[in-house]
């Protein structure tokens, strides 16, 4: 059994730890709050661009946007977004996993991958696995902003306005609330004529003032620009509210070990003064 000092050492440092994540679960939760509104902002306008953007894919302009235009996939890039710092769970696992397997089926067909990730903890696990980095972006800070972020996405969007790329994928973690959080993969380019439960199909058009293409133009970076923003805000609040619980369980983990070295402690206490007391015992029967 340690030392009585030895175990007094060990609890001295588990409550140091404590008194850390105690800390750090609380400025998550102040965080997440901010991180939470921040995404239920974004949120109804990234969906109406999309759903906008999804109706303009099945009307019949006539100027047709590369970014409308489907051709055969020959090469694929991928945005992942992650976060800048570790302490959230399997957040970032559980996307770049996804991530992962879904590069791998792209591999398999043989189709070429590149990737773009926004985040510091997606931008070291691709440098680690070997990935086509073609664009990264990382210390985006508590707070998102367009312009930061659209630079980094601008190369693939170049690169697949050029040919190099045939079709863009964002991923990142979806939230759906404080104790769940979704790694969704969501085709960007070229844009998806799939329709939300609420339309009903049917041939959409529109009247273009003053003209198709500049209207259609500023559309697309729009898309882009709310698309990619939402994602990243969806992904901050996601792992905001994990960093707020692992630091919970990391505190009651804590606890509970505090508990059982007391006890510990206690025991060796108690077994170090019996066996002083027989000690004293035995000497005096001695005398």
């Amino acid at each position: 059994m340690a030392g009585s000092k030895e175990i007094r050492t060990k609890i001295k440092s588990v409550e140091n730890t404590r008194k850390i994540t105690r800390a750090m679960e609380m400025v998550a939760a102040s965080k997440m709050r901010k991180a939470q509104e921040r995404m239920r902002a974004a949120r109804p306008y990234a969906e109406k661009i999309r759903q906008v953007a999804a109706h303009l894919s099945r009307a019949n302009p006539e100027y047709k946007h590369p970014f409308l235009v489907k051709r055969d996939v020959k090469n694929v890039g991928v945005i992942v977004v992650t976060s800048d710092k570790g302490l959230c769970g399997g957040l970032n696992t559980n996307i770049l996993r996804l991530v992962v397997n879904r590069m791998k089926d792209l591999e398999s067909q043989g189709k070429g991958i590149s990737v773009c990730p926004i985040g510091n903890k997606g931008f070291s696990f691709m440098n680690r696995v070997g990935a086509k980095v073609k664009s990264h972006m990382i210390g985006l800070g508590d707070t998102p902003h367009v312009e930061k972020l659209i630079g980094a996405v601008k190369v693939m969007l170049d690169a697949y306005a050029a040919g190099e790329i045939d079709a863009i994928y964002l991923s990142y973690n979806h939230f759906i609330n404080t104790m769940k959080q979704e790694p969704r993969i969501e085709q960007l380019l070229p844009l998806s004529d799939e329709l939300s439960a609420e339309d009903k199909p049917g041939n959409w058009d529109y009247l273009y003032e003053p003209e198709a293409k500049q209207v259609v133009d500023e559309l697309m970076v729009r898309y882009i620009e709310s698309l990619v923003y939402s994602a990243v805000t969806e992904n901050m609040a996601s792992e905001q509210s994990a960093r707020m619980v692992a630091m919970k369980a990391a505190s009651d983990n804590a606890k509970t070990v505090i508990g059982e070295l007391k006890l510990v402690y206690n025991k060796a206490r108690q077994a170090a003064i019996t066996k002083e007391i027989s000690e004293i015992v035995g000497g005096a029967a001695a005398v």
